[in-house]
C-alpha cells in the first residue's frame, strides 16, 4: 500500500497558525459570547497609504494612530516593478536594521488574538531575500533565523494565535549578524474564545490515552496543517477569520479508500454562534466518506491520512465533522484513531448532544509523535463485517505544534528599558511567591490525605515545561557584567563577551544542533579550547530551573563518561551553558544519519558500556545519588575517539536522602518511549527509572530504529514492547540492524538481549541495577571478542538456569562504582574504564574466556 506523504513546508502561505490553550475563567469572562468582525489592527508596513485587502483596510504604518515602530535604523522600500498578481499591501515593506527594533500596537483589546505576519521579497533596491532575522514577543521567539528565498513568487503568511492581557502588544524584529529584517503587512485582531480549546485529552503511546490536558494561557502552538478533507482549496475570502484550507489528497494513504462528498446546498445548524468561526462553511459542507465496497471486493478497515511533523514535539490535533452523510438521525457511528490508538467513538447525537443533521462539531487531542515525526489520523467502521448501514467520514483537520510560552502581561517601554517597571516586577515576584506557597500547601494536603490510586499525569508533564514566560522573568535585565544568579558557582562564570567571541556572535554557520533548551553552537575560546555553547531561546522547552539544575549537577561531578561543564553565562537575560566539545556528535546521529558510516557492533557495545559507567557513577558514585530522568540516544554524546559521555542534566533529580527511602516523589518528566511506566503511573522516581530508559537505548542501538514509530503496525510501534516479544520468542536475530549482519557473535547477542529485556521490565523491582547492567555488558563484549561455543555461556550470573557454575565469580566494586573524592567528584582517570577486560575476566577464573 503506497503512502502519499507530503512534508509540510514551514513557510507555506496561509498554513501556519499558532494556537494557545486557555484555562483561566476570568479571562474567558472577559470575552463576550457575541463576536463581531474586527477592524483592527491591520497595518500596511512601510507606507502611508490605506489599501483594501480581502474585506480589510490595511492602514499605512506612518499614518496610523494606533501603531508605532522603532524609528532609528529603520527605512521603507517599494517594489520597483509592481505586479498585478499580488495585493498592493505587498508593494511596500518596512526594513529594520537595529537589533532591538519593534512594532507597538496600542489600544489592544484583552483576549485571544490572531496575529499574521506577511512577507514578500519583491524586487527593489534592497535585496529582501537576503534578510535573516528573528521575530519575537516578550519571552518567546516566533520566527528564528527566518529567511525567504528569492525564488518565492507568492507572499508568505505566518499566523499566530496568542493571548494578550495588556493594552499594548509589542513585536520585536532582530536582524541576525550584519543582516536586516523586513515585513510587508501586519495583522493582530481579536478572535472568539471558542477558537481555542479549554482542555484536550492526550492520546498516543504509553498510558497517556486518558489524560486530560488542561490549558495554560501562556502556551503558544503552531498549526502546521489546515486541511479541507474531501474538498478544494478554501481561500481566505471564504473564511470568517481569513484563513486558508488545503485539499487532503496529498495526505491520504489509499486514494480510493474514500470518496469525496459535498452538500453545498445544505444549511448549517450551529450549536453556538461562535462555532461558525471554527472553520470555513465550505469545510463543513465537504467530506471524505469511507468506501465500504471496492470493485475487487476488498475492504480496508480504516482510512488514514499521514502528516509529517516535528519529531518529539507535542501537537494539538483538531478533527472537524459535520453529518450530512446519514440518511437519518442516529444511523452513522464510527471510530476515530490517532497514531493507531482508538481515540474517540464518534456519536454526535450522544456524546455531543446534537439533535439534527448538518451540525458542525469537532474533537481536540494532544499528540506526541515520537522520533518518527508522523501523525496518522484514521477513521474506521465499528464492525468491518457488517457494512450495510455503516459509514465513516471526516470534514477537516488542523494540526498545531505546541512551541512555547510567552509573558503576555508584561510589556516593556518602547526603548526596552525595564528599569521603569521595577514596581511591576516586584508585584509579579510577590504574586509568584504567594502562588507557590498555595501550590506547595495544596500538594502537601493532597499527598497526605489522598490514597495513591491511578495517578493522572500533570499538565506540566503532558506538555513541555515551557520556560519562556516564567523562567526568563527570573533573569531580570542586568548591566553588561551583571548576573541574574549572583554568587551561584562564581568559578564557572563565563563573560558574555567571551561567548560572543567564541561563537562569532552566534554565527549561523556554527550552529550544530537544536534541542529542547535551545540552539547549540560550536565555538573556540580565546585559549583555543573547543566548546559547545548551548543558548536558551526565549520560550524554549526548558527554563531557569533546568538551567540551574544543570549547573548544580555538573559543578559537583567529574567523570570520564559524563560531559564536562566548562562554564555558564547569565547576563542580559541570557541562559547559556558551555560544555566540552564532542567531536562525533550524539549516538542518535550515528545510528540514523546516513551521512556517517554505520557503527560496527563492537563499537556499539563499547559506547553502551561507557554510557552505563557514567550512569552507574551518577547513581552510586555521586554525592547523594543522582537520577538522570532523560536517558536517550540524543543525550549520549561521543568524543573524537567515540568515547561515550552522558549529557543534558536539566531534568536530573537527587536520589533518596537516606537509606530508608526507596524513591523520590516528583512530577513526571522525560521523553515518551523512554519513560519508565512504573514512574509514569506512580510519580515515584527511582534509579530503576534510568535503567528502563537505558534498556530502550540498548534496543535502539541493536535495531537502529526509533523508540516509538507510529507508522509501524501497532504491535511493533513501541520498541520496548516489540523488543521484549522478539527476545522472549527467540527471534532476536530478526530485529538486528541489517548493517550488523554477520558481525555479532551469537553468545554476545543473546547476552545483550537478556540485559535489554531485564532493563525494560514493567515493574522496577524486576530490573537490575546499573552496576549489574554494566557488568553484563562488559561480559557481552568479552563474549564478542572470544571465539567460544554457544553452550558454554548459556546465561548470565543473574540467570538461575545457567549451565555454567559461576560461584567463583566476584563482582568487584571497581566494576560498578568509581573512586570518588569528597563531594562526589571522581578522581581523574579513576573510573572503571581504566581496567582492561582481560583483568576483569581474570578475576572470573574462566580460562576459556581469556
Amino acid at each position: 500500500m503506497a503512502k502519499l506523504l507530503h512534508i509540510h513546508g514551514a513557510h507555506a502561505p496561509g498554513l501556519v497558525l499558532f494556537f494557545v490553550s486557555l484555562h483561566y475563567p476570568l479571562l474567558l469572562l472577559a470575552l463576550s459570547s457575541a463576536y463581531t468582525t474586527q477592524t483592527k489592527h491591520f497595518i500596511n508596513c512601510g507606507s502611508s497609504n490605506t489599501e483594501k485587502y480581502i474585506n480589510r483596510d490595511f492602514v499605512g504604518d506612518t499614518s496610523s494612530d494606533s501603531v508605532s515602530f522603532t524609528k532609528r535604523s529603520t527605512s521603507s522600500t517599494q517594489s520597483s516593478s509592481q505586479s498585478s498578481s499580488v495585493s498592493p499591501i505587498y508593494d511596500t515593506a518596512r526594513i529594520f536594521r537595529s537589533p532591538s527594533s519593534q512594532y507597538v500596537l496600542d489600544g489592544t483589546d484583552k483576549g485571544t488574538h490572531m496575529v499574521r505576519l506577511h512577507f514578500f521579497p519583491f524586487a527593489s533596491t534592497s535585496n529582501l531575500s537576503a534578510a535573516v532575522f528573528n521575530v519575537s514577543v516578550k519571552g518567546l521567539t516566533l520566527l528564528s533565523n527566518f529567511q525567504i528565498p528569492s525564488s518565492t513568487n507568492s507572499p508568505v503568511v505566518e499566523e499566530f494565535l496568542l493571548s494578550i492581557n495588556s493594552t499594548k502588544f509589542v513585536l520585536y524584529f532582530s536582524p541576525q549578524g550584519s543582516s536586516f529584517a523586513f515585513i510587508n503587512a501586519l495583522e493582530a485582531f481579536l478572535v472568539p474564545d471558542r477558537v481555542i480549546p479549554d482542555s484536550a485529552p492526550s492520546v498516543g503511546t504509553s498510558a497517556i490515552n486518558s489524560s486530560n490536558n488542561s490549558g495554560n494561557s501562556s502556551q503558544v502552538s503552531r498549526a502546521v496543517y489546515r486541511i479541507n478533507v474531501g474538498g478544494d482549496e478554501v481561500n481566505p475570502v471564504d473564511d470568517s477569520l481569513w484563513r486558508s484550507w488545503n485539499p487532503d489528497d496529498n495526505y491520504i494513504h489509499v486514494p480510493n479508500a474514500a470518496q469525496n462528498k459535498s452538500s453545498y446546498g445544505a444549511g448549517l445548524h450551529y450549536q453556538d454562534d461562535q462555532d461558525q468561526y471554527l472553520a470555513s462553511e465550505r469545510v463543513y459542507l465537504t467530506a471524505k466518506v469511507m468506501n465500504v465496497n471496492f470493485t475487487n471486493g476488498e475492504l480496508y478497515p480504516n482510512t488514514t491520512w499521514s502528516f509529517k511533523v516535528s519529531a518529539n514535539a507535542w501537537h494539538l490535533v483538531r478533527a472537524h465533522f459535520c453529518d450530512f452523510i446519514s440518511p437519518s438521525l442516529r444511523t452513522v457511528f464510527f471510530n476515530l484513531y490517532v497514531n493507531g490508538n482508538l481515540t474517540e467513538y464518534i456519536d454526535p447525537y450522544g456524546t455531543k448532544g446534537i439533535y439534527q443533521l448538518v451540525v458542525p462539531f469537532h474533537y481536540d487531542f494532544v499528540v506526541q509523535p515520537g522520533n518518527s515525526g508522523l501523525v496518522n489520523i484514521s477513521i474506521g467502521l465499528l464492525n468491518a463485517s457488517d457494512t450495510t448501514y455503516q459509514r465513516a467520514y471526516l470534514n477537516g483537520l488542523e494540526i498545531m505544534e505546541i512551541i512555547g510560552s510567552w509573558d503576555s502581561d508584561f510589556v516593556p517601554a518602547e526603548g526596552g528599558n525595564q528599569n521603569k517597571h521595577v514596581g511591576l516586577m516586584i508585584g509579579l515576584v510577590s504574586g509568584g511567591i504567594v502562588l507557590l506557597c498555595i501550590c506547595v500547601s495544596a500538594a502537601i494536603f493532597i499527598c497526605k490525605y489522598r490514597k495513591p490510586k491511578r495517578t493522572e499525569i500533570s499538565a506540566s508533564s503532558r506538555l513541555p515545561a515551557f520556560g519562556g514566560g516564567s523562567s526568563h522573568s527570573k533573569l531580570t535585565e542586568q548591566s553588561t557584567h551583571g548576573s541574574a544568579v549572583p554568587n551561584f558557582h562564581l568559578g564557572l562564570k563565563v563573560p558574555l563577551a567571551e561567548i560572543h567571541f567564541a561563537t562569532n556572535n552566534f554565527d549561523g554557520k556554527l550552529l550544530i544542533g537544536k534541542g529542547g533548551f535551545g540552539n547549540v553552537y560550536r565555538g573556540t575560546l580565546r585559549d583555543g579550547t573547543k566548546v559547545a555553547v548551548k543558548r536558551s531561546e526565549l520560550g524554549s522547552g526548558q527554563g531557569f530551573s533546568e538551567f540551574q539544575t544543570e549547573i548544580t549537577v555538573l559543578s559537583k561531578i567529574r567523570h570520564r563518561h559524563l560531559v564536562s561543564l566548562i562554564g555558564y553565562c547569565a547576563e542580559r537575560s541570557e541562559m547559556i551553558l558551555v560544555y566540552e566539545f564532542m567531536e562525533k556528535g550524539s549516538l542518535r546521529d550515528r545510528l540514523y544519519n546516513s551521512d556517517f558510516p554505520y557503527l560496527p557492533w563492537k563499537q556499539r557495545l563499547e559506547i553502551c558500556i561507557g554510557a552505563a559507567r557514567g550512569l552507574n557513577y551518577l547513581h552510586k558514585g555521586a554525592a547523594g545519588g543522582i537520577i538522570h530522568r532523560d536517558i536517550k540516544p540524543t543525550n549520549i554524546l561521543l568524543d573524537e575517539n567515540y568515547v561515550a559521555k552522558v549529557a543534558d542534566f536539566g531534568l536530573s533529580k537527587s536520589g533518596p536522602l537516606d537509606q530508608s527511602q526507596t524513591h523520590v516523589s516528583t512530577g513526571v518528566k522525560g521523553t515518551f518511549g523512554y519513560l519508565d511506566p512504573e514512574y509514569f503511573k506512580t510519580q515515584q522516581l527511582t534509579e530503576k527509572s534510568d535503567v528502563y530508559s537505558f534498556g530502550v537505548v540498548l534496543l535502539e542501538v541493536l535495531c537502529a530504529r526509533p523508540a516509538i514509530d507510529p507508522s509501524l503496525p501497532r504491535d511493533q510501534a513501541n520498541l520496548a514492547d516489540w523488543g521484549i516479544t522478539c527476545i522472549q520468542n527467540g527471534i532476536i536475530e530478526q530485529i538486528v540492524d541489517p548493517h550488523l549482519a554477520g558481525q555479532i557473535n551469537p553468545n554476545s547477542l543473546r547476552k545483550y538481549g537478556q540485559v535489554a529485556e531485564k532493563c525494560v521490565q514493567e515493574e522496577d523491582e524486576k530490573r537490575p541495577s546499573m552496576g549489574d547492567v554494566l557488568w553484563d555488558l562488559e561480559y557481552a563484549l568479552q563474549l564478542q571478542q572470544t571465539a567460544v561455543k554457544r553452550e558454554m555461556y548459556d546465561d548470565s550470573v543473574t540467570d538461575g538456569s545457567s549451565i555454567l557454575t559461576l560461584s567463583n565469580v566476584r563482582k568487584l566494586p571497581s566494576f560498578s562504582t568509581d573512586t570518588v573524592e569528597e563531594e562526589g567528584v571522581g578522581k581523574e582517570g579513576a573510573d572503571s574504564s581504566e581496567m582492561s577486560m582481560s583483568g576483569v575476566f581474570s578475576q572470573m577464573k574462566i580460562d576459556e574466556a581469556i
